[in-house]
């Protein structure tokens, strides 16, 4: 690229001009599909929408959908009950039921954690459902079969087949003085259902912000995995790291009175003594086995490679060596021994019975993790990650430092109004040469010359650049990058990160498709 050369294209920019293309939370994406992008996407086939090209048109109605959707409660409030989603899922004939379920939940970790899970339990031959949130570029992102989001059509015709019984639920509820169900309920149910549609052997699921009180948790989970738990949503959760684990801690259930008696497992992260606390008796309380990593598994090596890293996992069920992952970081590998232990502890695994160690290779070959370390540009390398709170960006700082030997490195950070942004500067200080601060176009993003004073009392003024458009800010720390004091400089990398919704933007920026 030469000098002169705009570092992104009237294309890669478009839905960032106009301010009213940008929908809560998230850039608009409808505008980035060209006609071209839509030929071909007409799919007679039932019974394989995932697979579905989304047409612009598709695009277009789901973002309608999308903005009608959100005028119900937003993610970030949270009602204390699971009556309107449960009542919901009793109209639908309790679709959560028809298959067995795997649950994830934590602060980090825990769309890595559940995408690692899917991946494995596809290698083993097994038709998988899984939600994640939030999403990066695409709500249909959320909701995955077989490794593949929902294309927008099957979305949108899922939820209408839905809306009669949601009205419902809505009408009593509002009868009631209560509010009508928010939109991470609705988004729920889709996925429920569609699950059932599908059908699917297992689902993986991902809980929005909390546990016990989180709609997801109407599912019956066998395995209740929980990542790592730390100061995050202290508005929502609770404002110590006990309340929190309390809320977290609400997805470990006691087994059901079926005629094949299943032991359900918590596998657990390592955690803070109160977290621990919290969660064993919990464990206790519901009668259910314990498995936790450094004890009863966990990573006994990991080797820098190229593209990832080699990785030997102690499990439930034996040593798997020679295990190939394609991310970056000591948090990876252990996200990935606590995947593997996740998956044991769904089949039954233990001393006498370890998985097929071809299969679980096969398996992490395969994960990816979008926004997660994710180089989208060479020369200077770009990353995108969705660090967003200060456990986040300590272990994205220990990935870079360990992995990567960048002489020079610049990071774009913009950041939500509800989070940590001291504390999140100050764990990627260490690494940064320079930091550009900026808005990533979310109603609930921290101003940018607000997030700017922050930075400049963590790195000091002369290592603090103001760019509020986040294309502009992306440029710039290109351009930072590539030159010291008027000189080229070779080994020089970039880091967008600061939030999802970041994250998600920047993908936008260099030609990622929602994945």
């Amino acid at each position: 690229m030469g000098a002169d050369e705009p570092i992104f294209t009237a294309e890669d920019l478009a839905g960032f001009e106009d301010p009213g293309a940008i929908e809560p939370d998230r850039m608009d994406l409808a505008s980035l599909l060209t006609d071209d992008d839509a030929e071909g996407s007409d799919v007679d086939d039932p019974d394989a929408p995932i697979f579905r090209v989304d047409s612009a048109s598709d695009l277009a109605e789901l973002a309608d959908l999308e903005a009608e959707l959100d005028t119900r409660w937003p993610e970030t409030k949270i009602d204390p009950s699971l009556a309107r989603i449960s009542t919901l899922m009793d109209l639908l004939g309790s679709p959560q039921h028809a298959y067995p379920a795997i649950h994830v939940a934590g602060t980090n970790g825990k769309t890595s954690v559940t995408r690692m899970i899917d991946a494995l339990l596809i290698a083993l031959h097994r038709r998988t459902g899984r939600i994640t949130s939030p999403h990066l570029q695409r709500v249909t992102e959320r909701i995955a079969v077989d490794g593949q989001p929902i294309s927008a059509r099957a979305y949108i015709d899922t939820y209408h087949d839905l809306e009669p019984y949601i009205t419902m639920v809505d009408d009593s509820s509002t009868a009631a003085d209560g509010p009508r169900m928010s939109k991470f309920e609705v988004l729920t149910a889709i996925a429920y259902a569609y699950f059932a549609e599908a059908p699917i052997d297992v689902a993986v699921v991902e809980t929005g912000m909390g546990g016990r009180w989180d709609a997801t948790n109407v599912v019956d989970a066998t395995v209740a995995v929980i990542t790592p738990i730390a100061m995050d949503h202290a508005d929502y959760l609770g404002d110590t790291l006990a309340a929190i684990a309390g809320e977290k801690a609400g997805i470990i259930k006691r087994g059901k009175d079926d005629l094949v008696q299943v032991d359900p497992v918590a596998v657990i992260a390592p955690q803070q003594p109160e977290v621990i606390d919290v969660l064993l008796r919990e464990t206790v309380e519901k009668g259910t086995i314990v498995a936790r990593q450094n004890s009863e598994f966990a990573v006994l090596e990991s080797v820098t490679a190229v593209g990832g890293q080699q990785l030997r996992i102690q499990g439930l069920g034996g040593v798997y060596d020679e295990v190939f992952l394609p991310l970056h970081g000591e948090h990876q590998a252990a996200n990935a021994a606590l995947a593997l232990a996740a998956v044991e502890a769904f089949f039954g695994a233990g001393p006498d019975r370890q998985l097929d160690i071809d299969a679980v290779r096969a398996g992490f070959a395969s994960v990816t993790s979008p926004g997660r370390l994710e180089r989208v540009r060479s020369a200077p390398s770009v990353f995108v990650d969705a660090a967003h709170n200060p456990h986040g960006a300590q272990a994205l700082a220990r990935a870079l430092t360990d992995q990567f030997d960048f002489r020079r490195l610049v990071g774009v950070i913009g950041v939500l109004g509800d989070k940590d942004a001291e504390g999140l500067l100050s764990a990627l200080e260490p690494i940064l040469d320079q930091v550009v601060v900026t808005n990533n176009g979310s109603p609930r993003a921290l101003d940018a010359e607000d997030l700017a004073e922050i930075a400049r009392e963590v790195f000091g003024e002369d290592r603090v650049v103001v760019e509020p458009f986040l294309p502009d800010a992306v440029a710039a720390a290109i351009g930072l990058a590539e030159e010291s004091e008027g000189e080229p400089v070779s080994g020089a990398g970039v880091i967008i990160t600061g939030s999802v919704v970041t994250a998600g933007a920047g993908r936008t920026l260099f030609g990622k498709e929602p994945s």
